[in-house]
Parts: C-alpha cells; structure tokens; sequence
C-alpha cells in the first residue's frame, strides 16, 4: 500500500484581476509540502489577460 505524502495540490489566484475590472480569472495550480510550508503560498506568475507577472496567492 502506497504511503500517504506531505504535498497537497493548491489553487493560486492572482490578487490584481478583481480590481482590474476586466471579467474573467488567473489560476493556476500547483502543490505543496505543508509540513514545511503551513502557510498560504504566494508566488509571481504571469496573468496572460494582464500580460503581466503579478501575485498570485493560494485560496481555499
């Protein structure tokens, strides 16, 4: 039987589209170790409606 892991697979939305005013969202997916990391991840990645990098912060 297989071991039970650490990593867990997290949602990132970016934190400037709802202010933006264009529709849409910017998702991404992604995992974590939550032994090491027990808080909310935040990492740039590119928003292709905004064409630009801005923060994306994992949601619940």
């Amino acid at each position: 039987m297989a071991k039970k892991g650490n990593r867990v697979q997290v949602i990132l939305e970016c934190t400037e589209h709802k202010s933006s005013g264009v529709s849409g969202t910017s998702r991404y997916i992604s995992t974590k170790n939550k032994k090491n990391t027990p808080d909310r991840l935040e990492l740039k990645k590119f928003n292709p409606v905004l064409k630009k990098y801005t923060v994306h912060k994992e949601i619940k």
